[in-house]
């Protein structure tokens, strides 16, 4: 059998249907496995070890479309399953020359235009509070694939980032902070992520990286202003290098965004905050990681910008968040393993 993935975006999105790989992967040894992103987020995939081939889509003009289409068409595929529900997801799909092109259920779909570009969809068990992991599985029953596994296949990786860190700081244990966030509405207060970084040093004995992406600098420089010392300043990092770290974090601290997710698929413990998204479709899924939520009380659900006159992740307190850590690490100072060796 020759399977096409479809899950162009999100990096958090991406993360979250590696899983329905690995799944893949386990009940067809023998099947070919390719999965069709955006050349921006190609380094996770690069990763992936139970795919045979990555297919980028190199931009949004009709030559990167015909393109990528082109060099799909090649595998001939039996199935191609859209992850994404948009109406470019479904489009590709099809376009693919996939056999068969399996999509969610119409009441699920981002984009509803969507839905006439698939053969089939599954439209038993879809549940809108079910974490999407699950949902991207669940998919999969449309070729007899079941498992309520959830496995992130992910390369060993070597990191210059994580190499100075170790130098710098030496081969203690040590926490990650990421501020940052593609949507305002995610960012809780970089002077809170501060605070968050002198309780872990004063408390917990860890250091904290802040970790920043392209236009968050000054954002996670903020941070390490507010900090008291307490945190330092990531060097600049690729998709590897965030792997590498989560693998070798004692925690990470952040919004819905995608190092979290990726820190979440590594093992890293997780204490998650979340505003606009709900945290039972898209937040931490280890029954020990600890989300602190204003999903109930939001009013702005999945909108990048709040439009009230008081943002729910204002409501979080420092507090409220130290105390997350205290649940997610275990009350006692020190309780941190060094995972140097991992």
């Amino acid at each position: 059998m020759n399977v096409l993935i479809v899950r162009l975006g999100a990096l958090g999105d991406i993360v979250h249907a590696i899983p329905a790989a690995a799944a893949l992967r386990a009940a067809l040894p023998g099947a070919r496995i390719d999965w069709l992103v955006e050349a921006k987020h190609r380094s996770i995939l690069d990763l992936v070890t139970v795919l045979d081939r990555v297919v980028t889509l190199e931009g949004r003009t009709l030559r990167a479309w015909s393109d990528a289409v082109r060099r799909a068409r090649q595998a001939r595929y039996d199935v191609a399953f859209d992850f994404q529900g948009l109406m470019k997801s479904a489009v590709l799909a099809r376009a693919s020359g996939a056999s068969r092109v399996a999509g969610f259920s119409i009441w699920h779909l981002r984009e509803k235009t969507a839905r006439p570009f698939y053969s089939e969809t599954d439209d038993t068990g879809d549940n809108e509070a079910e974490h999407v992991i699950q949902k991207n599985l669940h998919l999969l029953r449309l070729v007899g694939v079941q498992t309520p596994r959830i496995e992130f296949p992910l390369a060993p990786v070597a990191s210059r980032v994580l190499d100075e860190v170790r130098r710098d700081m030496g081969p203690g244990a040590f926490a990650l902070v990421n501020p940052g966030a593609a949507w305002p509405n995610k960012r809780w207060p970089p002077a809170r992520f501060g605070g968050i970084a002198a309780f872990l040093s004063e408390v917990r004995g860890l250091p904290s990286i802040v970790l920043w992406g392209p236009g968050e600098q000054a954002v996670a420089q903020a941070v390490v202003a507010a900090s008291n010392g307490a945190a330092r300043l990531a060097p600049p990092t690729e998709i590897p290098d965030l792997v590498a770290l989560g693998r070798n974090a004692a925690l990470i601290v952040s919004g819905d965004t995608g190092p979290l997710h990726i820190a979440a698929a590594v093992g890293t413990p997780v204490v998650a905050l979340f505003g606009p998204t709900n945290p039972r479709r898209n937040g931490p899924w280890a029954p020990a990681d600890v989300t602190v939520s204003r999903f109930e009380g939001c009013a702005c659900h999945y909108e990048r910008k709040c439009h009230e006159s008081r943002w729910c992740l204002e409501s979080i307190s420092v507090a409220e968040v130290t105390a997350a850590i205290q649940q997610r690490l275990g009350r006692g100072a020190g309780a941190e393993a060094d995972r140097s060796g991992t």
